[in-house]
């Protein structure tokens, strides 16, 4: 399969569940296909009775979003376990938690896809949707898989309000996605910083677009303190205000 696979597949999709479909048969980055599927073959002995997805991850949440909530890529026993994004890892256990907290997901914590999570008005995605060595995808992996996340823009427009973006290397890759998928980026592009916040204007004249910072939710960065709880909690609740979303308790 060829790094034009993306390319020729992603804008054939006419909704986001064709996307996702076609999403989960990409092969386009020698390096991410070899590491998941390895991951996938080897496991982790806690993990013994997981019969590993070790394909590319689509988003999750439903296709009328108002919300976005960018990441950076799968983990090798997160997400590439259970084929669900940010499922399976305690970064994902700190998302879910905090969405719960503020009245967007159903349940605290998520296990796997038949848990019977849902997400209210709010989905999940990254730039990168296979798992990559030491969670480190190259630029030019980056950028072959920006044509997944550009068509998923596209198809959230009539609907998504407001985006968070999780580290400093999702919001490099989001801006030129966003770009192309219709928002007028400025130049210099908006610096990365926690609680940045940027309006994008639609080049067509359609609804603004609020795009929130917001340090990503490693174990690296939960665990020394650079991002708290309630950190996260403000920014993903300022960004549910911002795009219309209920707040707790009136769901």
């Amino acid at each position: 399969m060829s790094a034009q696979f993306p390319e020729r597949e992603a804008p054939r999709a006419r909704d986001l569940a064709a996307l996702d479909e076609r999403l989960t048969h990409c092969r386009a980055c020698p390096r991410l296909v070899a590491w998941r599927e390895q991951i996938g073959r080897e496991g982790r002995k806690a993990y013994a009775d997981w019969d590993y997805w070790a394909r590319p991850v689509p988003g999750f949440g439903p296709a009328d979003a108002a919300m976005l909530v960018v990441g950076l890529a799968p983990a090798a026993h997160g997400g590439n376990r259970t084929g669900r994004m940010f499922t399976g890892d305690r970064s994902g256990d700190v998302l879910f938690t905090a969405l719960h907290a503020i009245g967007l997901a159903s349940q605290p914590l998520p296990t796997g896809p038949d848990d019977g999570m849902r997400l209210r008005g709010v989905r999940l995605t990254a730039p990168v949707h296979c798992a990559p060595p030491a969670n480190k995808p190259t630029p030019w992996e980056r950028d072959t898989c920006r044509t997944w996340l550009v068509r998923e823009l596209t198809l959230l427009r009539p609907t998504v309000r407001s985006l968070v973006v999780l580290g400093a290397f999702g919001w490099q890759a989001v801006f030129p996605a966003l770009a192309a998928a219709g928002w007028s980026v400025p130049r210099p592009r908006p610096v990365f910083g926690h609680g940045a916040r940027v309006t994008l204007t639609a080049s067509d004249g359609g609804q603004d677009l609020q795009v929130f910072g917001c340090y990503h939710v490693s174990q690296r960065n939960t665990f020394t303190g650079l991002l708290t709880p309630a950190m996260l909690r403000e920014v993903l609740a300022a960004a549910a205000r911002a795009a219309g979303l209920p707040e707790p308790g009136r769901l």
